[in-house]
């Protein structure tokens, strides 16, 4: 087997395995059909997506020539670190952890502190701009989650 492109094959692999197990997890519910859709039916739905648009990649990967071969290069650590911070962060301060006592310290911080975190994976950081997406991003999740959604949630740390 000779790869033409090392990132399309490896990436259409990776897509075909998270595609397999959405559908294989949404074997275990009601599946239902496009008019009746149970709780299975977006998931293996989206399962069966993912898993093509795999098969998409690895064969590109297979057939199709490019010029520097598409090889992979050293893992950047330092995005990979932040992101995976920023989403543990937000958890955290969402659900808090009483096991060592950390209170849950609302949505709004959890969303502030997640796109500073976030931001910080970039090249390029500047407190004004994460800012004001920040306060975009908790506006909309506000009026997305609270106010659409009705959904019940601390916004701000009860002390």
């Amino acid at each position: 087997m000779n790869l033409k492109n090392q990132k399309d094959f490896f990436s259409g692999l990776l897509f075909m395995a998270i595609g397999v197990s959405f559908a294989w997890s949404a074997s275990h519910f009601s599946i239902g059909n496009a008019a009746s859709m149970g709780p299975g039916y977006f998931p293996l739905l989206l399962g069966g997506v993912l898993t093509f648009l795999g098969g998409v990649l690895v064969f590109k990967a297979l057939v199709l020539e490019t010029e520097d071969g598409g090889r992979i290069g050293p893992w950047a650590w330092r995005p990979v670190g932040y992101v995976l911070l920023a989403n543990l962060v937000f958890g955290v301060m969402i659900g808090g952890l009483s096991s060592v006592g950390i209170a849950p310290m609302g949505f709004v911080p959890a969303i502030f502190a997640l796109t500073v975190l976030a931001a910080k994976a970039g090249s390029q950081f500047r407190w004004k701009e994460v800012l004001l997406l920040a306060l975009i991003l908790a506006l909309g999740s506000y009026l997305t989650f609270i106010v659409l959604m009705k959904l019940q949630m601390a916004l701000w740390p009860a002390f």
